[in-house]
């Protein structure tokens, strides 16, 4: 079958590496480069035939990659980090050659040409192993994340160059003519794709996305990221960087999000012939007979290279996590080291021993990329015990100063909504954020923000959490939130705070550490996602009332559940001998050891709710009730129920007064328990 049969071994392989990947918790490109090396030429049983193919194959996935990669980050979303993306990335592609350099000519006894090879092969990081070991963190979008993408893609543009004048370095005033070239046609195809295919591909879209069909679309805009980058290609530049240029002018379009939406599962798809390809182009043999020198290597280049995107992290002004992360996360060698290599090889520059070595460093040091990158909040940790004075920043904190106020743990999509609604209602507040990026936009924003570790005592101190009336924490995270409620408590004891949780078990925990509400935001949106379902389906609201109510009931009444032996406990309550004596022989090892007087209150809330809730009902034209008033109705001696509101055409009555006339089309609100309420239906519907 022939390719055919060659792509069946690599996705067979690749899904069992995957699979094994997953079972260990690691990221799935670590289990398709095993993969291809199991399948590769130089391990025996199930061989891939013609690697040559699939390395083509895989060129397309590194072309898809770079297109997604245009379409998700835009040129505007790339500003915060222009100056260390254009200004930076040269210093350090400059200096790790000069790296390389030293080590390949004193270190490893070198030509002159064959160091500089190596300094202009290992100075490239890996975009698909960094957006990879990105994507699988959840680290898309933050600031560490924006500087890495940034400086990567100047790096994959440096490839342009480096293609034509690495192989004239033994004639370099050849290779001058050639690069003076290439600039120009870079130039010209960024300038037609900025001001021609910023209105061309987008109207091609428009009129595809009339068709409603998705197939077709799909198809377009496939066509568009391969055929641009394609139409590069045969214009003298990198196929790569056709497609990410193109994903860029798309994203500006109304139909980026749709594209990269659609475009990623085959992006996913390539992405795997190109992981798997560079494990088939690793020879075992070869790295066991040379793993002391490759070992060697992978630390001394990655020390210095991530040194040096530490270093210039700093420099630029990016501090606490940002420069860790970034050194953590460029220090590996990229996959256009290949390309580079091959070319080296293909013009008789290297010979294949350089070009082995190069290759077993570089799959070696995106092995370990996802391992050192994940180190990265341990080490900042680390740090910040050492540097207990590192200056936190600060944007819009009131002269005054602050009390009284909420103070905001978290400055995401929820912090950000609810800092909205205290600012429209003048309540003094402050946010507390650890994320840059999200710092900014609250910043922005002109909310009152701390960059910072809301578990450390310093930011405690900054946000005035001893003179707050309320703590809110978003995060999701169960263990974030019980250090935060701790170090809370510690430092004000009689702080109320509500958290966020994730299920019923990490509500337990939350109200075990002491908190005073937690809630439950899947909850709540599929409540609300199903009343506004039913609201659409014409359905009463009485009916809509109760089923929302009933739901929400049987959803926290896990929560706030005592058996007999707690509510044993809590009617004896201030009987210390005897409340002590059942809780140490009746208590449960998963219930809290102590019950606060807002459990108290709704345990007994519980056992009464029935008296408590309130039904909705609609007046008809055939009710007995209508040009009747509250008191000629007798409702409460008839039926038991009271009634506490009124809509009559929009307009609400609360505890409406006993002369009011009922009138068709009332909404009136009753409450009772299950039988009086009932009752009084009975009594609206008698005609």
């Amino acid at each position: 079958m022939g390719l055919a049969a060659d792509i069946v071994v690599i996705m067979v392989a690749a899904l069992i590496g995957a699979l094994i990947a997953q079972r260990l918790k690691q990221p799935l490109i670590l289990g398709y480069i095993f993969a291809g090396v199991i399948v590769g030429p130089y391990t025996g049983g199930v061989t891939v035939g013609d690697i040559h193919d699939i390395e083509l194959l895989a060129e397309i996935g590194v072309a898809l990659l770079l297109f997604a990669l245009g379409l998700e980050f835009s040129l505007s979303e790339l500003k915060p980090v222009r100056k260390i993306a254009l200004f930076g990335t040269p210093i350090q592609v400059i200096l790790t050659i000069g790296i390389g350099f030293l080590i390949g000519k004193y270190f490893l006894g070198w030509s002159t040409i064959s160091s500089i090879w190596l300094g202009a092969l290992i100075s490239l990081s890996s975009t698909m192993v960094t957006l990879k070991t990105l994507m699988n963190r959840g680290l898309v979008g933050t600031l560490s994340s924006k500087v890495m993408i940034g400086m990567l893609i100047v790096q994959d543009m440096a490839v342009i160059p480096m293609m034509i004048i690495l192989p004239q370095l033994s004639d370099i005033n050849a290779g001058l003519p050639l690069l003076g070239i290439a600039v120009i046609k870079s130039v010209i195809f960024i300038f037609l794709m900025l001001y021609v295919g910023k209105k061309l591909l987008p109207w091609i879209l428009g009129n595809v996305a009339k068709w409603n069909s998705r197939e077709l679309f799909i198809l377009s805009i496939t066509a568009i990221g391969l055929g641009i980058g394609y139409a590069t290609y045969l214009f003298g530049l990198s196929f790569a960087f056709g497609a990410f240029v193109a994903g860029i002018v798309l994203s500006e379009s109304d139909y980026g999000h749709q594209a990269l939406s659609d475009i990623i599962p085959l992006r996913d798809i390539f992405g795997l012939l190109f992981f798997t390809s560079v494990g088939m182009l690793l020879d075992p043999m070869f790295l066991l007979a040379n793993w002391g020198k490759i070992i060697s290597l992978v630390l001394i280049i990655g020390i210095l290279k991530g040194s040096i995107f530490f270093v210039l992290s700093m420099v630029f002004g990016y501090i606490n996590i940002i420069p860790i992360a970034v050194g953590l996360g460029l220090f590996q060698i990229g996959e256009f080291a290949f390309v580079l290599a091959r070319t080296g090889v293909a013009t008789k520059a290297i010979d294949q021993d350089i070009y082995s070595l190069v290759l077993a460093i570089s799959v070696v040091s995106m092995v370990i990329t996802p391992f050192a990158s994940s180190l990265a909040t341990p080490l900042y940790k680390l740090r910040k015990r050492f540097f207990h004075y590192e200056p936190l920043q600060t944007a819009n904190i009131p002269n005054s100063g602050l009390s009284q106020h909420v103070v905001i743990a978290g400055g995401g999509r929820v912090g950000q909504h609810i800092a909205e609604v205290l600012t429209k209602l003048t309540i003094p507040f402050i946010i507390i954020e650890l994320n840059y990026q999200r710092m900014v936009e609250c910043k922005n924003a002109n909310f009152p923000v701390v960059y910072g570790d809301m578990t450390h005592q310093t930011v405690l101190e900054v946000s005035r959490l001893q003179a707050a009336k309320l703590l809110l924490i978003t995060t999701p995270s169960l263990i974030t939130s019980q250090s935060i409620v701790k170090q809370a408590h510690s430092l004000n004891p009689e702080l109320r705070i509500i958290v966020r949780a994730d299920g019923v078990e990490q509500t337990r925990a939350l109200y075990e550490n002491g908190v005073y509400m937690v809630v439950l935001p899947e909850m709540e949106a599929g409540l609300e996602i199903a009343r506004q379902a039913l609201i659409n389906l014409e359905m009463p609201v009485t009916v809509i009332q109760e089923y929302t109510d009933a739901v929400r009931q049987q959803l926290y009444e896990p929560i706030y559940h005592f058996d007999e032996e707690e509510e044993e406990v809590f009617y004896h309550f201030g009987d210390d001998e005897k409340e002590e004596d059942v809780s140490q022989k009746k208590h449960q090892p998963h219930q809290p050891s102590t019950i606060s007087q807002d459990q108290q209150l709704l345990a007994k809330l519980n056992n009464i709710k029935n008296m408590l809730e309130i039904s909705w009902v609609t007046l008809t034209s055939e009710s007995s009730l209508i040009n009747r008033t509250i008191k000629d109705a007798a409702v409460r001696t008839k039926t038991g129920a009271s009634i506490v509101g009124i809509i009559h055409e929009k307009q609400f009555y609360s505890n409406p007064k006993v002369d009011y006339s009922f009138q068709e089309g009332d909404l009136i609100a009753v409450v009772g328990n299950k039988h009086e309420r009932n009752e009084f239906k009975k009594l609206a519907e008698t005609s």
